[in-house]
């Protein structure tokens, strides 16, 4: 398999996607809205761009299982899957606010192969390789330089979950709010996490995701010099359950503050 001209075809694919966003946002209705969970949002555009997706990825790789997050195809981890999210933000789509994003990321039984992250309103396509680095839009990308969690501007993000997560929410604001040099919650991960893999961001930490939302962003991360852990700083991060990313210069520090808040 040529992973550098497989991750192109599916830069193209996710572009298709992000232009289907694109076209079905300039005309959405609100009243198209589902709710799937508490404040947890769908619409038929979630769904039918996951079809696409799907179909154009199955051309692609037609031996490859899916683990997607709107289950519009049967779920099944083969020798290779391919993990999707069509829609990243669904919120933001919704309210015609972005960040939103496509994201799509192959996986064998061992690691992850290849991550694409178009983000739809930037018109920005991230991708990466296995050993072949990250790139934005064709150009080499790696994380920043800032090396302490004071001068980190930070990305959070608040789960659906919020029964769970509201006093970890409280505590990373009561820590990090007026300490880091900023933080900003903007409501999609996958395109976060490649913001850290370019230099945007510094850091991220949420929880209650899914592998989807992860996948690609995570994997880009990594191969643009970035460190990526559950809240432990264990490798346990693609189910999305606890995500901490960041530039890796001051990840212990982060994790520290995560771990006093446990034993308190």
């Amino acid at each position: 398999m040529d992973l550098k001209e497989m991750t192109l075809r599916v830069c193209e694919i996710a572009q298709n996607t992000g232009a289907y966003l694109v076209t079905e946002r300039a005309g959405f209705n609100k009243k198209d809205v589902l709710e799937k969970g508490s404040h947890n949002y769908v619409s038929y555009v979630d769904r039918e761009a996951e079809k696409m997706t799907v179909k154009e990825l199955r051309t692609l790789l037609p031996e490859a299982g899916f683990i997607t997050e709107e289950e519009t195809v049967e779920q099944s981890e083969n020798s290779f899957r391919w993990v999707v999210d069509p829609l990243d933000g669904t919120s933001n789509f919704i309210h015609n606010l972005s960040p939103y994003c496509v994201s799509i990321g192959l996986q064998n039984q061992e690691e992850t192969l290849l991550g694409v992250v178009y983000e739809v309103c930037r018109n920005e396509c991230f991708y990466a390789y296995k050993g072949g680095g990250a790139y934005l839009d064709g150009k080499a990308i790696k994380v920043s330089d800032v090396s302490s969690l004071n001068n980190a501007f930070m990305g959070l993000g608040l789960p659906y979950n919020f029964d769970e997560y509201k006093n970890t929410a409280n505590y990373l604001v009561e820590k990090l709010y007026g300490y880091v040099s900023g933080t900003r919650i903007l409501g999609a991960a996958a395109a976060e996490l490649c913001y850290i893999a370019c230099g945007r961001f510094d850091a991220r930490i949420e929880a209650f995701l899914g592998p989807w939302d992860v996948s690609a962003g995570g994997f880009i991360l990594q191969q643009a010099g970035g460190v990526i852990t559950d809240f432990e700083g264990k490798d346990d991060w693609k189910s999305g359950k606890q995500v901490v990313a960041s530039n890796g210069k001051f990840h212990k520090e982060i994790i520290s503050l995560l771990q006093s808040k446990t034993s308190n």
